[in-house]
């Protein structure tokens, strides 16, 4: 294998490599998206996981 098809192929994997990256990005960008459409459209349940967490805390003191 020659120099030339060398650096052929590690272009090609980096390419691949970056195509990947991206569309990981891309699906965390959508799920956080997700995430917070669900919250917005419950915030009762983020509040009352709040109000719980602070309940616990003052009985244990």
């Amino acid at each position: 294998m020659g120099m030339k098809d060398q650096f052929q192929d590690k272009a090609e994997r980096m390419q691949q490599q970056g195509k990947q990256r991206a569309e990981q990005a891309k699906d965390q960008i959508q799920n956080r998206d997700r995430r917070r459409e669900e919250d917005e459209m419950d915030p009762s349940s983020r509040r009352r996981e709040a109000e719980d967490r602070f309940e616990q805390r003052r009985d244990n003191a």
